[in-house]
């Protein structure tokens, strides 16, 4: 067993919307992101999502299939968002947030949506 130390991680990220492996438990990945702008809209059909803000913070928003109105949940340091299966939703940091993330092993990052924001291989640090 080894400890991981989170800020000795995210010094290792240097990009936005990239995440990166830092354990595996029980089926789940904890991968560490650094946020900034706004993320593609999506959702996965099969797995839930925990983002807990580390460093800054972010809004999540959502917004029912189809529909032009979003939904807001505003996101501070210390606190987390479980995003449930299947709601559309996307991160937005106006300024650089560092976000831990709890899903299942085979969460693509971009759920049903394949853009320039997709990682179809993540990287362990």
């Amino acid at each position: 067993m080894d400890k991981i130390n989170l800020a000795e991680k995210l010094s290792l990220i240097t990009g936005h919307w990239n995440p990166r492996i830092i354990a595996e438990l029980n089926g789940q990945y904890l991968k560490l992101v650094k946020f900034q702008g706004a993320f593609t809209w999506h959702h996965h059909e099969t797995e839930d999502e925990m983002f807990l803000v580390l460093k800054g913070r972010f809004r999540m928003e959502f917004r029912e299939s189809g529909e032009a109105e979003t939904k807001a949940v505003w996101l501070e340091s210390g606190e987390c968002i479980v995003v449930p299966r299947g709601v559309e939703h996307r991160p937005v940091a106006d300024e650089e947030a560092e976000v831990l993330l709890c899903e299942p092993v085979a969460t693509l990052n971009t759920g049903n949506i394949r853009d320039d924001f997709t990682v179809p291989k993540l990287a362990w640090i």
